[in-house]
């Protein structure tokens, strides 16, 4: 007899099933997937704000923006998933697919990878 991994009932139907229903599906899906701290939380929502200002100011794959206009919008240069340091030199740090790199005079080109 196989049971819930959510709420342990009795489990009825195909032999592969884990859970007794969708609510208890989603339930423990939600228990797994949550941040474990408000630490966690913080970070994760600054690189999500983070990820929709460069989408915003860059919709057409390559773009070029003022420092001052990222940081109007909330965006904070602390925080990125990865650092892209390229053959010729340059540093570009990204959010996910899209990234940024630090040109002269403030200004900042946007771009957006591929995948």
């Amino acid at each position: 007899m196989k049971t819930c991994l959510e709420c342990s009932e009795k489990i009825v139907g195909r032999e592969d099933k884990k859970f007794c229903s969708d609510g208890c599906r989603n339930a423990y899906n939600n228990k797994i997937n949550k941040d474990s701290t408000n630490y966690m939380r913080n970070i994760n929502n600054k690189l999500r704000k983070n990820y929709r200002v460069l989408c915003e100011l860059n919709v057409e794959g390559k773009s070029k923006t003022t420092r001052t206009k990222l940081m109007s919008k909330g965006f904070d240069f602390d925080f990125f998933t990865n650092i892209l340091n390229t053959k010729t030199g340059n540093t570009y740090y990204f959010l996910y697919d899209q990234g940024y790199m630090h040109l002269d005079n403030d200004y900042y080109v946007l771009v957006k990878k591929d995948i």
